[in-house]
């Protein structure tokens, strides 16, 4: 445990213990007690779970369900806790209940992040649609690049570029959005928009398999053997056994 759950662990002593008080007063028969203890709990299950430690998650979520059953946190955290495990039903169902008692735009996007997870694409979209009308969600920029990546997998090339420009249109360091607007721009044989996009890209992120191959079409196009020579020594070195590096492989022949 390290020190910020610790201090949540000894103040939730603190509160059950009913000493905060020289009246002796029980904290949990006041609604801001209750509240406070409620909050208290889902952090405490929220740092666990950031740590990678689901089952002790748990016990403190559900005492925050047990003071408040219509917590839509305590239900949302519920929900990541059993997606990590990957005991879908119960997730979804949490998603679910946490949504039914008030739940914003950032349980939305985390319930479709974890419909498309599963496949469920037409469910993701209108959940990430939900969440995008929240004109004050800070991490909306994200929500447009999820509408993206679900209109790829729905087929719907147009929307999706249309989605990942609206997200770099609030913000501009979004390299996700800016290599699948490479890709896309590629696909339709817009080489100079394409490499745009991708040097931008490559000012933000790492490389990946997926990146790299892409690098390399894009410097043979424009001409830079020398960076194509370059990102294909990466792809090599990083990513042998990938299907992106046989692409690369068969291409060469």
């Amino acid at each position: 445990m390290d020190v910020r759950l610790a201090l949540l662990f000894f103040f939730m002593v603190g509160v059950l213990g009913g000493c905060v008080s020289s009246h002796d007063t029980d904290p949990l028969k006041s609604e801001s007690g209750r509240n406070e203890a409620r909050d208290a709990y889902v952090r405490l299950g929220l740092g666990y779970l950031a740590q990678g430690d689901t089952a002790s998650a748990k016990a403190p979520l559900g005492s925050a369900l047990a003071i408040d059953p219509g917590s839509a946190d305590a239900h949302a955290a519920l929900a990541l806790v059993f997606q990590r495990e990957m005991e879908n039903s119960l997730a979804d169902e949490h998603f679910r209940a946490a949504l039914a008692h008030g739940g914003d735009a950032r349980i939305l996007n985390n319930y479709g992040s974890f419909l498309f997870e599963q496949g469920r694409y037409q469910e993701a979209m209108a959940r990430f649609e939900q969440a995008s009308a929240d004109t004050f969600y800070s991490e909306r920029a994200r929500v447009f690049e999820n509408l993206g990546l679900t209109a790829l997998r729905l087929g719907q090339a147009d929307q999706a570029e249309a989605h990942f420009q609206r997200a770099l249109r609030l913000d501009s360091r979004q390299p996700l959005a800016l290599l699948e607007l490479s890709q896309l721009s590629f696909d339709a044989g817009q080489y100079v928009p394409a490499k745009g996009y991708y040097d931008a890209f490559s000012q933000l992120s790492g490389q990946n398999a997926r990146s790299l191959l892409l690098g390399i079409r894009l410097a043979q196009i424009h001409q830079q053997p020398e960076q194509a020579a370059m990102l294909a020594l990466q792809l090599q070195r990083l990513y042998p056994g990938t299907s992106e590096y046989r692409q690369y492989q068969s291409e060469q022949r």
